[in-house]
């Protein structure tokens, strides 16, 4: 499953659900797709996700996919970059006063 994060602020983003999913869950939300943040609550959601960014920036944070290579630690994507587009997204919503949702 893709997931895609649109506001009239900034470029439309598209993440694996499982990522999406957590990265949603991380800025406070149920982690329900599909869902929306109303532009008030955005810049409570961004420093959320920015925080738990911060207590683990280099954590692992991979879709699930079935053809995975075990141990392949070069692989891995950490939990910082995962999160820098919807950072980058929330950002330009907080600024504009937009809303942000996802489907």
């Amino acid at each position: 499953m893709l997931i895609r994060f649109e506001t009239p602020a900034y470029a439309t983003i598209t993440m694996f659900g499982d990522v999406a999913v957590t990265l949603i869950k991380l800025m406070g939300h149920s982690g329900a797709v599909p869902g929306a943040l109303l532009a008030e609550d955005v810049p409570a959601a961004l420093a959320r996700l920015k925080n738990a960014v911060a207590e683990h920036p280099d954590a692992t944070l991979d879709p699930d996919t079935p053809n995975q290579h075990q141990g392949d630690e070069s692989q891995h994507v950490s939990l910082a970059h995962r999160a820098l587009p919807l950072i980058e997204l929330l950002e330009a919503a907080a600024r504009d006063g937009e809303n942000v949702m996802w489907e």
